[in-house]
């Protein structure tokens, strides 16, 4: 076998494979061989047919599934040879496919870029420290009662905060609009619900009243046909309601799965949510911090193969999220590029850090995070040995554990700086940065 490579661009190699006859036609004849046996012809008996026979009914179709499989074969073969590592499926091209000749192809193809992770040392991260404390707690209690607010009925004016129970008809230059109608609709005045100017000019209405106001669209409001335009609705209250906190007590703990311990049991199960959550919110910024820095450091060029596959994978992920009878390649490819040249560039910065390294999932690191995830349920006992019994989830868990360890051996070389601040702050997503 005759192998030759050249390098069309940093990433793109252009192979040409020669296969001598002789091994073409070995393989032709051992596919005769094998329908000789099983061909039914009529006029002679199963197996005794003369390959003259054979050959002449089957060897094309057998020269084409061994010319096939001859080319799968041989070029495994010869990437090996050329120690070249493909990043995806080849363009396979016949140079010469004459019967009785050698075969001749060219198979173009991308492979993995070889390179070094390096400037780990140049790499910022500010690491956040927080601790729980008790004003925390009764803020999160309050949030937990507002998040399970009743309302009750009450006979005044509504307020911002209650709950109006409407019928409404929209009007644009007096005509009706579609989806600006609805009966028996509950609105929480002060919610952002509607649009700009609809729930303030419902401030001070009553049960039994027709009010009708103007509220304008945004310019950026969805629905172009009505964007920057005023319309006018007519709106029937029919009920005013408002908010009630539920109590401290027993009933409002069971809604969380707490039956014993009071407020103090309670308060203590939150607290260990709370501090669950920030300990996860502090790695997860930690490791964006790496990521980036990783990425700023390591600028490498990616197989387009490995980039469509991810946005792919994207597109499908983008519809199971959203629904809708849309279908994945529906969904224009641009709006995922970038997300995916993310992923794939981070995967392969990763991979050599393991590699680089020799880093291997560690056992402990693994059970603890698991102990950790079942801490989060009721019987997490059964949550730990559900998880040791399925290998797809253990592999997924210690994926996570190896990418932990990646983060880590980072920080070992990086500027790190620990910054004091609360709670609030440490769980406070981080925001994404504004489109020029």
């Amino acid at each position: 076998m005759q192998v030759s490579v050249e390098n069309t661009s940093v990433l793109e190699r252009r192979m040409t494979v020669g296969v001598p006859v002789e091994r073409i036609e070995t393989e032709v004849n051992k596919r005769l061989q094998q329908t000789a046996r099983r061909a039914k012809v009529p006029g002679f008996r199963p197996g005794k047919v003369p390959m003259s026979v054979i050959r002449q009914r089957y060897e094309d179709s057998a020269r084409q599934e061994a010319l096939g499989d001859l080319i799968q074969a041989t070029f495994y073969e010869a990437v090996v040879e050329q120690k070249l590592n493909p990043a995806g499926q080849p363009a396979v091209e016949p140079k010469s496919f004459e019967k009785g000749k050698d075969l001749e192809y060219v198979a173009t193809f991308e492979v993995f870029p070889e390179f070094e992770v390096t400037g780990l040392d140049t790499i910022a991260v500010e690491r956040l420290d927080a601790e729980v404390v008790d004003a925390d707690v009764d803020n999160m209690l309050d949030i937990l009662r507002k998040q399970n607010t009743s309302f009750e009925a009450v006979d005044r004016a509504a307020e911002t905060g209650d709950q109006l129970t409407i019928d409404f008809v929209g009007k644009i230059d007096g005509v009706e609009f579609a989806g600006g109608s609805a009966k028996g609709t509950q609105l929480v005045l002060g919610s952002g619900r509607m649009i700009p100017g609809f729930e303030d000019a419902l401030v001070g209405a009553k049960a039994g009243e027709e009010k009708v106001i103007n509220p304008t669209f945004p310019e950026d409001y969805q629905n172009l046909d009505l964007a920057g335009k005023t319309a006018e609705f007519t709106v029937n209250v029919t009920a005013v309601a408002a908010p009630k906190l539920p109590e401290l007590n027993d009933d409002f703990f069971a809604l969380f799965g707490i039956k014993e311990g009071g407020i103090e049991g309670f308060r203590a199960e939150v607290r260990k949510n709370m501090e669950r959550e920030l300990r996860q919110a502090i790695k997860s910024k930690v490791k964006n911090q790496v990521m980036d820095g990783l990425l700023a450091a390591n600028p490498i060029e990616v197989p387009k193969a490995l980039l469509l596959s991810e946005v792919d994978r994207l597109r499908v992920q983008a519809v199971q999220q959203f629904g809708g009878n849309i279908k994945p390649d529906q969904l224009p490819a641009e709006l995922f590029e970038e997300q995916a040249k993310r992923r794939v560039v981070l995967g392969l910065i990763v991979a050599e850090v393991v590699k680089q390294f020799d880093l291997k999932p560690d056992d402990a690191r693994v059970k603890e995070l698991i102990t950790e995830m079942a801490s989060a349920y009721q019987e997490p006992e059964q949550v730990i040995s559900w998880y040791y019994k399925n290998d797809q989830q253990m592999n997924e868990v210690r994926s996570v554990v190896l990418e932990e360890q990646v983060v880590d051996t980072v920080l070992q070389k990086a500027n790190v700086t620990d910054k004091k601040v609360s709670y609030e702050e440490a769980v406070k997503p981080v925001e994404a940065p504004k489109a020029d």
